[in-house]
């Protein structure tokens, strides 16, 4: 699935600069064309003859190269390609690129490019561990930056903890993830809710919430990048309709619980809808108008769609996912509620106002299942959708 594939790979200097060696050699196998910037650091550790020998292609390794430079080579660079991949990625090239440094040929590249990065960090488990590289991080991951690794292990100095950079296989493997395996959920049929539902009060007024769609619109598009004919109900948001997905647009409950029972037989079906818990019991025909007296409005509960798909019968999905959104006790509610639901997995995320979640472009999310909860890092939307997709193909494949 690599074949063909332009890969731009910054060797930053790190002594795990020597596994990126083996990740060239993987990339290759691959049929991957792998072109290479080596940095000053990265050079005391491998040499530009090994890493031109194994990319089969010129090494760039200064900014104001006369030659390269008089081709406005690190624009070149930076967008004939079709990720960029650091690794290993040190805490310094992190701080340079979270802050839009460009003072060597790599960092200059990372800025100017408009190409999707994947870093690969690598430092000491102190350093991983200072607030100030978590803080970095955050800010590649929201925007849009992918992270793999690093993990725990004995480090060049001796020491133990986080902090080796991923093996090359892993690397290789998070790329490929990166690109998609467009058949792995060919012949699958995903049903996606999306975005809020909107209660009518009057003709001018509703019962509604904040949700923007971004993430149950990511998911629908993850979906049918794997190959999955992916049908999207969605509620009323500013999100445009992700490519290859069918889009069934709706406002209230029971028009979207409709909806999703029309799309039914499916083998997946993701609930991420912040759907309204209750409707007005009688809609006024008629704009309400202010006499000095508070209206009266009578509520009744919406139907639960989340329960009434994950209900057992011949048309359940082979896989229910819901979506809890918490404001406290995030897992333990979340925990609950895929008890009493019925489904099979509870994405829980934390929507309280200080995290940014409504109508954010990040999401931090617990993954809970009947094997217990996994916890992702804080992560761009488009990435929880990506993995979310993946998490679920592997089930499916089972």
């Amino acid at each position: 699935m690599l074949h063909g594939r332009r890969v731009l790979l910054v060797i930053a200097g790190g002594i795990a600069a020597y596994k990126s060696l083996d990740l060239i050699r993987r990339l290759k196998e691959r049929g991957c064309a792998v072109r290479c910037i080596l940095t000053e650091g990265g050079a005391q550790f491998v040499t530009a003859l090994s890493v031109a020998t194994l990319s089969k292609d010129k090494v760039y390794r200064e900014l104001f190269s006369l030659t390269d430079e008089s081709e406005i080579g690190h624009i070149r660079l930076a967008r004939e390609c079709d990720l960029v991949v650091v690794a290993p990625a040190t805490a310094d090239v992190l701080a340079k690129m979270a802050h839009g440094l460009a003072d060597d040929l790599a960092s200059t590249v990372l800025l100017a490019t408009d190409k999707p990065v994947l870093v690969a960090p690598a430092m000491n488990h102190v350093m991983w561990g200072n607030a100030a590289t978590g803080a970095n991080l955050d800010t590649l991951r929201a925007r849009g930056v992918r992270v793999v690794g690093p993990e725990a292990g004995e480090l060049a100095e001796g020491e133990v903890g986080m902090g080796r950079m991923s093996e090359p296989l892993a690397i290789v493997a998070a790329i490929e993830e990166f690109f998609g395996r467009p058949g792995l959920l060919k012949g699958r049929r995903a049903l996606v809710t999306s975005g809020p539902t909107y209660e009518p009060i009057d003709p001018v007024r509703f019962i509604g919430n904040r949700s923007s769609g971004k993430q149950g619109h990511a998911i629908a598009a993850a979906l049918a990048a794997l190959g999955a004919e992916a049908t999207l109900v969605t509620g009323p948001t500013h999100m445009p309709d992700p490519e290859g997905v069918k889009v069934s647009r709706i406002e209230t409950a029971e028009e979207m619980l409709a909806a999703c029972q029309s799309a039914l037989p499916v083998d997946v079906a993701v609930c991420a809808a912040a759907v309204a818990d209750w409707r007005v019991a009688e809609r006024r025909n008629q704009k309400l108008k202010k006499n000095g007296k508070l209206p009266t409005i009578e509520l009744v509960e919406n139907p639960d769609i989340l329960a009434t798909l994950s209900a057992k019968g011949p048309r359940r999905p082979q896989l229910v996912v819901g979506f809890a959104a918490e404001t406290e006790n995030v897992v333990a509610n979340a925990t609950a509620k895929r008890k009493k639901k019925g489904c099979d997995w509870i994405i829980a995320n934390d929507v309280s106002s200080a995290t940014g979640t409504f109508g954010g472009d990040a999401n931090t999310v617990h993954v809970v299942d009947a094997q217990g909860t996994e916890t992702w890092p804080r992560l761009p939307k488009s990435e929880v959708a990506s993995r979310l997709a993946q998490r679920i193909a592997q089930h499916l494949a089972r």
